[in-house]
């Protein structure tokens, strides 16, 4: 449990700092402005994001597909959830806030959960790869 915890700790660091990096480069071109509250919105929605996809073993008996789909509506409902919990306490959020919280949350979460599951899927290969060795160092054991 604690060493899911730490693992769930350092992808958080490395999403938020993919994210910011990446946020402050096109803040950078295009000239936009940012603050404090913005910078620790992202932090949340990282912390989401990277929940959600930590999820992934729970879909595990589902197709691929299905849990990715099944897990970016869920990750978008709690980013919006916490976006509105948020507007009580800082004021009403514009319709174009809502489209823009979406635009700018799937961009980097679709890059980061193709990574994600690019990895999970690339050790899946890999334990199944060393398996298959295995199996074929002792052909006297699988009978």
């Amino acid at each position: 449990m604690l060493d899911r915890l730490k693992q769930y700790i350092v992808e958080v660091c490395c999403a938020y700092a993919l994210v910011s990096v990446g946020g402050a480069i096109v803040n950078q071109i295009f000239g936009f402005q940012t603050n404090n509250v913005n910078v620790m919105i992202m932090f949340v929605l990282c912390l989401i994001g990277t929940f959600v996809l930590y999820l992934h073993r729970l879909f595990d008996r589902f197709s691929p597909l299905f849990m990715i789909i099944v897990q970016y509506v869920a990750a978008c409902g709690l980013c919006a959830l916490f976006i509105w919990i948020l507007s009580l306490f800082l004021g009403p959020v514009s319709a174009r806030s809502w489209f823009e919280l979406w635009r700018s949350f799937t961009i980097p979460y679709v890059v980061l959960a193709a990574f994600y599951y690019w990895r999970v899927f690339s050790e899946a290969k890999k334990q199944d790869s060393l398996i298959r060795e295995i199996q074929e160092q002792n052909p006297e054991e699988n009978e």
